[in-house]
């Protein structure tokens, strides 16, 4: 292989995994890690918007930061656990417990306490192309 084509190669190649890191950070900058998706799908008679499943496992010491959605979420607690916001007793968020977070409504920012997991299975029906978690001020 002549070394032109080599280099242009490299440099394909280079380009592409730059922009696949981007694309990987941007998402990471934007979500939850605990996140893990279950399913995605169109919401129909609604163009623009979609449904997305997905559970998640928030571990003693780990933190939810403030956040809102472009859309609705609501949550299931498949585990329930210890939870402390900042400047409050700590409270227990009970196994069963269902959450309706409504658009654009800031929630989260508290902290995981005691020896168990808060587990979650959340359903997001929000806005297609904007940020599923959007922590701006």
């Amino acid at each position: 292989m002549n070394t032109k084509l080599s280099q242009q190669l490299i440099l394909g190649l280079f380009i592409f995994g730059t922009g696949i890191a981007t694309g990987l950070v941007a998402e990471t900058l934007t979500d939850s890690p605990q996140r893990i998706e279950q399913k995605r799908a169109d919401l129909s008679g609604a163009s623009g918007m979609e449904v997305i499943t997905s559970t998640a496992e928030y571990k003693p010491g780990e933190s939810i930061d403030i956040h809102f959605h472009h859309g609705i979420e609501a949550a299931y607690v498949i585990q329930g656990a210890m939870i402390e916001m900042a400047g409050k007793e700590p409270r227990m968020l009970a196994t069963g417990a269902n959450i309706l977070n409504l658009r654009d409504v800031k929630h989260g920012g508290f902290k995981v306490v005691g020896q168990t997991s808060l587990k979650l299975f959340t359903v997001h029906i929000v806005d297609k192309d904007e940020p599923l978690y959007d922590y701006s001020k």
